[in-house]
């Protein structure tokens, strides 16, 4: 018995990689050595702080393999992964992925690259590398895992974490398009349970349930930039898992709370459709879901009055949800 008879296919990982380096054209040149090289941008930094992150798409790739949508896999990975540096002030740098799977499925990882290459090249970040894996036996056949790693750079004076958010903050939110990548556990339980695949059109949704739940990740890097330039943000929230209750806390200070106004904000269908095939107890729908906003910053009142009165109409129009008040 040889490594390919046992599972690993050393030369097909070696055929996506030339792949690969084609399908990115000059970029692809960074690909296929023991480590990626990107040089540091020393000019415009006085002390530079990196920042990084890590996650995966979790079980939204499930829907994804399920319907042959590969590529907004690859989208949404970059999109999260580039909203978790951004709400601390930092501009993206690299990426880094990686993609297991029981076999490598050529075609499939191709799809996921190119959906993680174009969001790149789209946002201005270096994919520097990655890793497939094939690993028998932790996987099944039809199964994928994606995960990225991003670093991104800010000056030391303009990191952004919440220290200077105080009590009569306004709390500004940016509207998702769906569930981005959270809550795809529950919600795919949701609908095995009813019995309604992924491919059925509900008259709620406008849309098949697939569709509406691959609704791609937003990513809010734009955003972020003008509310940086523009309007003196204190505290910035990416809406993931634990949703507003969960990402909000984790930038206000101790010795106070935000004060969310629910249902001040129109939530995409797919949250009641959910919440009624369910019987979700909303409590469990706002730890788990965005419900509709992706993205909460905390401005003073005077600049959070502007931004809700001026912000640039190419971008996601700003909602005021709530405010900060004493715990």
């Amino acid at each position: 018995m040889d490594y390919k008879q046992a599972g690993v296919d050393i030369a097909k990982g070696e055929r996506i990689v030339q792949r690969i380096k084609a399908l990115m054209g000059e970029a692809g040149k960074r690909i296929g050595y023991f480590g990626g090289a990107l040089p540091f941008p020393m000019s415009g930094y006085r002390k530079p702080l990196l920042v990084s992150s890590i996650d995966g798409l979790g079980t939204k790739g499930e829907i994804a393999a399920a319907l042959g949508r590969y590529e907004v896999a690859g989208r949404d990975l970059v999109h999260h992964s580039i909203n978790d540096i951004a709400v601390c002030g930092a501009e993206p740098l690299f990426f880094l992925d990686y993609v297991a799977m029981a076999a490598l499925d050529e075609e499939v990882v191709m799809s996921l690259v190119r959906g993680m290459n174009e969001a790149c090249v789209r946002w201005g970040v270096a994919l520097v590398g990655g890793e497939t894996a094939e690993m028998p036996g932790v996987y099944q056949p039809s199964e994928f895992d994606l995960v990225g790693t991003i670093t991104g750079v800010v000056e030391q004076d303009r990191y952004i974490d919440g220290r200077t958010v105080g009590s009569g903050d306004i709390l500004v939110g940016f509207p998702s398009v769906g569930l981005h990548t959270n809550g795809f556990t529950l919600a795919r339980q949701v609908f095995r349970d009813a019995g309604i695949g992924y491919e059925r059109r509900l008259p709620e949704l406008g849309m098949t349930v697939g569709d509406a739940l691959l609704a791609e990740h937003r990513c809010y890097l734009d955003e972020i930039r003008v509310l940086k330039k523009d309007y003196a943000v204190k505290g910035l929230a990416h809406i993931t898992g634990g949703g507003l209750p969960g990402n909000v806390a984790r930038i206000i200070p101790k010795g106070l709370r935000a004060e969310v106004n629910w249902g001040s904000w129109s939530e995409p269908p797919i949250f009641g459709v959910i919440r009624r095939l369910g019987s979700i107890p909303e409590d469990d729908m706002r730890s788990t879901f965005n419900l509709g906003i992706g993205l909460v910053a905390a401005l003073d009142p005077a600049a959070a009055k502007r931004a809700l009165a001026e912000f640039p109409e190419s971008l996601a129009k700003p909602v005021r949800v709530g405010m900060v008040v004493p715990a």
